[in-house]
């Protein structure tokens, strides 16, 4: 029997039912810095664009995108994580205050930088600015017993539905957390993971969103061959309930004990920028799901989600409005969803 796709009303009802559901989120907070200007001229030095500076802004980056994203939507996320004792790292509590994401749960660590991602823009005045180059400032913390201690102490009392691991390779995440983490909050809250290098190390997981580059260095192979059977294989090796594999321009494919179900990209392959895509999708799932979603159901809106963001320059969230709006212009998406065997 062919299973039945969600309706654009029930996936409102979703949107609707998100406001204020809580989201404990262990994740590398990173600082996304956006320089931009107006090409000058030609240095006489070097062979280099000169800009004139035109504006420069902070945006949540890396984890600390997907809490944004979470609290974009009317959730309520609490960030675990850990800031330099440095302008980026005050500039992000700061912002996370702004926007009223609780910061008891997010250390200070000095002599730690908070790794930054700056990104040098460049065009006409009136025209939309494209990236030039790009430096990251990296550092990785190596979490002492009493910082482990402390972030677990600010979970304790949590009323999480779901939770978020979100590892950028800057030493928040760690496996003993992870064990910690799923003792405090029992077995029936879901724990998603998103992991850049080592996904197939945080074991405990009850989902993962990979995209197909970080599934296909997971397996050894190209996703294209046979997505079905690397689906499968993956979502086995990592021993989660539900996989969601992010393909790009391809949409996404979600894998479950019941089979797999393909949904082709919301909106157009024309994206302005892709920067943050992958919190958004992780963000908008773990959303989705404290709100009563099924892993399709959650897909779905992830989908959604997705396809707005891709559409704004920067490192981008959408509020819920955007994301019911996005259901009821587009339920052909839900249409043309393919179905796998189970």
């Amino acid at each position: 029997m062919t299973p039945r796709a969600p309706t654009p009303g029930r996936l409102v009802e979703i949107v609707d039912a998100m406001a204020g559901q809580p989201v404990a989120m262990l994740v590398d907070l990173v600082a996304d810095r956006f320089i931009s200007g107006t090409p000058k001229r030609i240095s006489r030095e070097a062979p280099v664009l000169i800009l004139r500076f035109e504006s420069e802004t902070l945006a949540p980056g890396g984890g600390a995108n997907a809490v944004a994203n979470v609290a974009a939507l009317g959730g309520r996320p609490l960030p675990l994580g850990v800031v330099g004792d440095d302008a980026a790292g005050r500039e992000l509590l700061a912002l996370f205050e702004h926007r009223g994401i609780p910061i008891h749960g997010i250390l200070q660590s000095p002599g730690y930088r908070t790794p930054t991602k700056t990104r040098i823009l460049g065009g006409g005045r009136t025209s939309i600015k494209q990236q030039i180059v790009r430096y990251d400032v990296e550092d990785v913390v190596a979490l002492t017993t009493e910082q482990r201690t402390r972030l677990l102490e600010a979970l304790a009392d949590s009323s999480a539905r779901v939770a978020v691991v979100s590892d950028y390779g800057y030493g928040t995440v760690d496996p003993r957390l992870l064990r910690e983490l799923r003792r405090l909050l029992g077995p029936a809250t879901p724990i998603l993971g998103d992991s850049r290098y080592r996904l197939g190390e945080l074991g405990g997981l009850d989902g993962a969103t990979p995209n197909a580059e970080e599934a296909e260095a997971l397996l050894g192979r190209l996703l294209d061959a046979d997505l079905e059977g690397a689906g499968r294989e993956l979502r086995d090796r990592l021993a989660v309930r539900f996989l969601l594999i992010t393909r790009g321009s391809a949409g996404m494919s979600l894998f479950t004990a019941e089979g797999s179900a393909h949904l082709p990209v919301h909106g157009t392959d024309q994206v302005a920028d892709v920067t943050g895509a992958g919190d958004t999708v992780i963000g908008t799932f773990a959303l989705a799901l404290a709100a009563g979603a099924t892993a399709l159901e959650a897909a779905c809106l992830a989908d959604y989600a997705g396809g707005v963001v891709v559409m704004k320059t920067g490192t981008a969230t959408l509020s819920r409005g955007e994301l019911r709006a996005a259901v009821e212009r587009d339920p052909e998406l839900l249409e043309a969803i393919r179905w796998g065997a189970p």
